[in-house]
């Protein structure tokens, strides 16, 4: 095991820079010093001493297709040389055709007819979500969301988070949202099967409606005071938890009785993940509204969006003006989306990445046999978790995760000869949850290597 690691003297004196002129506001130190990073290709990246470490976070599910993407990075090569630039309010070939692609996989899908809208992320597209789920319910701002829900950090998408952190300093913005227990059962009630104690949750969330003392439902009118209920189908920051297939099945039961919205976040989830375009698509439900972002464009171009049913969005009831920023529907982006798009539908890409998921999966189920540390293991497709705990094998235990998390960016563990450091992701309600988010280009000698070094991690950790 390696001493703690010196930047270099070069490295040193771009954080003496960063301490003195970058916000730490948009920024997380995990570890220190704190890594630079020179180049990536695929699925490793290298800092400036030219050291490779094996990504299984890339860039929290941005980079879905692999860092620097032949075909992706070409597809925005091109663009530059044709339409680099142009105002969101004018029209371009790209936007037309990336809009028409995800409505009319939606009408295949689900049987609805929608529309697209474009912002420049995640985070403001949930914003704009907001406005068009306000919009429907004449201006309601009551909002329902999960406990370990995540959703973003602008003004309106962090008061539907359930961290009260990130609005602590800042107060609401007109939503506020009541946090609904989410089917985690790993840490549920003992003496139910997953599915029961998801319809348990459904429920426990249906008895809201029962009787207008409950606080949300107005008998004598039929109406609700909450427009929407925000859910991530897996959740990301939470923890990769995943729900029992029955559970939004049964929820959004619930929510078409009462005139309550279903918006599906697929930042983190969309764009194959799961194994499926949209993460929702596994539990057999219609949503009203999808937010999507990040691996639209493999992180090329920061460009997110909304689909939404038709009676929502149509022109009539979202006219021109209704939310707008410049950089929308930039014909960069568009035009990385559209390859993206064509790339994945070439071969069978779903089918392939359940195939790497399930092998993958199995890798970490051996690693619990083997580890008590390792409390639960699950996945769905290539979004993967695996909780440490205690000796228990069920007490959170954050600070042997923090450690193996250090160790892996040392960038001394050897395999098969190789020098390596491994990036890893830190999630879950307790922080002791790696959230597995490998491209899902990895190929399978990549998940053994990826396999193996946690293998190392854990043995560290256990004999410290």
């Amino acid at each position: 095991m390696s001493d703690i690691r010196i930047a270099t003297a070069e490295d040193q004196i771009l954080l003496d820079k960063e301490a003195k002129y970058c916000s730490y506001g948009d920024t997380v130190h995990y570890i220190e010093p704190p890594r630079i990073f020179s180049r990536c290709e695929g699925s490793y990246v290298w800092d400036t001493e030219d050291q490779a470490y094996l990504d299984l976070q890339m860039w929290y599910s941005a980079v879905n297709f692999g860092y620097a993407n032949p075909r992706l990075n070409n597809a925005l090569k091109q663009q530059i040389d044709t339409l680099p630039q142009i105002a969101s309010q004018y029209l371009h070939k790209g936007k037309i055709e990336l809009s028409e692609m995800i409505a009319v996989d939606a009408k295949n899908k689900f049987g609805l007819d929608g529309r697209v809208h474009f912002n420049v992320g995640g985070s403001q597209s949930i914003e704009d979500s907001l406005k068009v789920v306000r919009n429907a319910s004449n201006g309601k701002s009551l909002m329902f969301a999960f406990e370990g829900g995540y959703h973003g950090r602008t003004l309106g998408a962090s008061s539907i988070t359930s961290s009260f952190r990130y609005r602590r300093r800042y107060g609401h913005f007109g939503e506020r949202a009541n946090f609904i227990p989410f089917p985690y059962h790993f840490r549920g009630p003992k003496g139910m099967t997953k599915e029961e104690y998801g319809s348990h949750c459904v429920q426990q969330f249906a008895r809201l409606f029962e009787t207008e003392y409950n606080g949300v439902w107005d008998p004598k009118t039929n109406q609700c005071e909450y427009a929407a209920f925000y859910v991530e189908p897996i959740q990301g920051t939470g923890g990769y938890v995943i729900p029992p297939m029955n559970f939004y099945r049964e929820l959004k039961h619930v929510l078409d009785q009462h005139g309550i919205l279903m918006v599906s976040d697929e930042i983190q989830m969309g764009f194959y993940r799961t194994g499926k375009l949209w993460s929702i698509e596994h539990f057999d439900v219609q949503p009203d509204v999808i937010v999507f972002g990040k691996a639209l464009t493999n992180g090329l171009n920061p460009l997110g969006g909304i689909w939404a049913r038709e009676e929502l969005i149509n022109p009539k009831v979202f006219p021109p003006g209704s939310t707008h920023s410049t950089f929308a529907s930039n014909p960069l982006g568009t035009a990385v989306g559209l390859e993206m798009f064509k790339m994945t539908s070439e071969v069978d890409y779903g089918a392939m990445v359940m195939a790497k998921g399930k092998y993958f999966l199995e890798g970490l189920q051996d690693l619990q046999k083997r580890f008590p540390i390792i409390g639960d293991v699950d996945g769905l497709g290539l979004a993967l978790r695996c909780e440490i705990c205690g000796p228990d094998g069920f007490t959170p235990d954050k600070a042997t995760l923090d450690y193996m998390v250090e160790e892996g960016m040392k960038g001394d563990m050897i395999v098969d000869g190789q020098k390596l450091g491994l990036i890893l992701d830190v999630g879950g309600y307790y922080k002791n949850v790696i959230t597995l988010a490998p491209s899902l280009e990895i190929s399978y000698p990549e998940i053994d290597l990826g396999l193996k070094l946690l293998e190392q991690l854990l043995v560290r950790a256990t004999k410290r």
